[in-house]
C-alpha cells in the first residue's frame, strides 16, 4: 500500500496495490502493521456500509468530547466526492478542508482522524460505501456542519439542485458556531 499524507497534518490517502488478471483483482485493503507504521495506532472497532444514488450529500457529519471518531473510508462500488474539514481548535489548519475523488476504480481509501467533520456526494449512478470507525455512535454528541457554509468554499462537483439531504443535513452549523475539538 502506498500513504499519502494530505496537506492537513494527520490525513492520509491510502492506495492499496491492485494484483489482476483475466478473473478480474485482488487487494488488500487494511493491514494493521502497515497502517500503523505510516498512520499510527488506531483501533477500529465497527465496519459500516451505505447505499446512495446519485446526488446524495451525507455530511458533514461529526461526533463531539469523548465519542470523537477516527475513520477509515473507501468506495466498493461507484464514485463520490470524500470531503473533511480541519475541527481540532490546536489546529493551524482549522476550518480547512480536503476533498478526495474515491471511486471502485481508483481504489483510495482515506483515513479520518478525531477532530474532523466527513461528508461525501455520490457522483455517480449509485455507491456503495464502507467506513471503519475507531469509536461507538452516540445520537447525542452527534453534531452537522453546514455543507454549503461559504466559509469552507467545498466545491462539491454537482449543483445544490442535484443534492439529496436529510432533514438533519439540511440543518447543519455554520463553522462559526462549531466548537473546536
Amino acid at each position: 500500500m502506498k500513504f499519502i499524507e494530505q496537506e492537513i497534518k494527520g490525513v492520509w490517502v491510502i492506495e492499496p496495490r491492485r494484483f489482476g488478471d483475466l478473473r478480474g483483482y485482488f487487494c488488500e485493503t487494511f493491514k494493521k502493521e502497515e497502517f500503523e507504521t505510516h498512520v499510527g495506532k488506531v483501533n477500529f472497532i465497527q465496519e459500516n456500509e451505505s447505499l446512495s444514488k446519485r446526488g446524495v450529500l451525507r455530511g458533514l457529519h461529526f461526533q463531539k468530547g469523548e465519542f470523537s471518531q477516527a475513520k477509515l473510508v473507501r468506495v466498493s462500488q461507484g464514485c463520490v466526492l470524500d470531503v473533511i474539514v480541519d475541527l481540532r481548535g490546536d489546529s493551524p489548519t482549522f476550518g480547512k478542508h480536503v476533498a478526495v475523488e474515491l471511486s471502485q476504480e481508483n481504489a483510495l481509501q482515506m483515513f479520518v482522524p478525531r477532530g474532523f467533520a466527513h461528508g461525501f456526494v455520490v457522483l455517480s449512478d449509485v455507491a456503495q460505501f464502507q467506513y471503519m470507525v475507531d469509536n461507538v455512535y452516540c445520537p447525542e454528541s452527534e453534531c452537522t456542519l453546514k455543507f454549503d457554509d461559504p466559509v469552507l468554499g467545498i466545491d462539491w462537483r454537482i449543483s445544490e439542485d442535484e443534492m439529496l439531504l436529510s432533514e438533519k443535513d439540511k440543518c447543519g452549523l455554520p463553522l462559526k458556531d462549531v466548537k473546536p475539538f
